[in-house]
């Protein structure tokens, strides 16, 4: 099933469920996709800043399908998890699948942080540019934003936990802690001009 085709309600009552899937991944996914969807509005109502409204738009597009793709991710690794394991070379074989469903499950939650940068980037410029009747609208972009990067890093440290590979790990490792950096930047940024702006 696609979360991108059920009802906010659907969602909502399958988060809360108990079941595996969706979990934090897939709610940071979808924040970021709620910020992409307020900057895309303040966008559109601020008058020459079209571009920014559809680039917004792409953000909010790729956020979407990243909820599924973080879903899904995870389904892998449960699936890996439940391989046999009576034989040595069963064992074997489920000892790769499960650090490959792994390294699949860090992919979708990096994604979410390298997007909610960019939603956070255009925040910060609508903050500056946007309709100031709509400032407050940009800030709540810059929060939401701000906690789908935080969520996928969380995510993404959780599971290179689990992860043997060294390299792998440290590459991406190094890669969220740019992305934190640059969106803990990006939202004091975009804050700090709404703030000013609500004086």
């Amino acid at each position: 099933m696609s979360y991108r085709e059920t009802t906010l309600a659907a969602f909502l009552e399958e988060l809360s469920s108990g079941a595996a899937t969706p979990g934090g991944g897939c709610a940071s996914a979808l924040g970021g996709a709620l910020a992409a969807g307020l900057v895309a509005m303040v966008a559109r109502n601020s008058g020459g800043l079209d571009e920014i409204a559809v680039e917004a738009d792409r953000l909010r597009d790729t956020l979407e399908g990243l909820v599924d793709a973080d879903a899904a991710a995870f389904e892998q690794v449960m699936a890996a998890f439940r391989l046999p394991k009576e034989t040595d070379e069963q064992k074997a074989e489920r000892s790769v699948a499960i650090q490959g469903a792994y390294e699949g499950a860090v992919e979708p939650p990096l994604a979410v942080c390298a997007c909610a940068c960019q939603v956070l980037e255009l925040a910060a410029v609508m903050a500056e540019r946007g309709n100031p009747n709509a400032v407050s609208d940009v800030g709540v972009a810059a929060l939401l934003a701000a906690s789908a990067l935080e969520g996928g890093a969380l995510n993404v440290d959780i599971n290179l936990g689990s992860i043997k590979d060294e390299s792998y790990r440290t590459e991406r490792a190094t890669t969220v802690k740019e992305h934190r950096a640059e969106g803990t930047r990006l939202r004091e940024v975009a804050l700090a001009t709404v703030r000013a702006a609500l004086r």
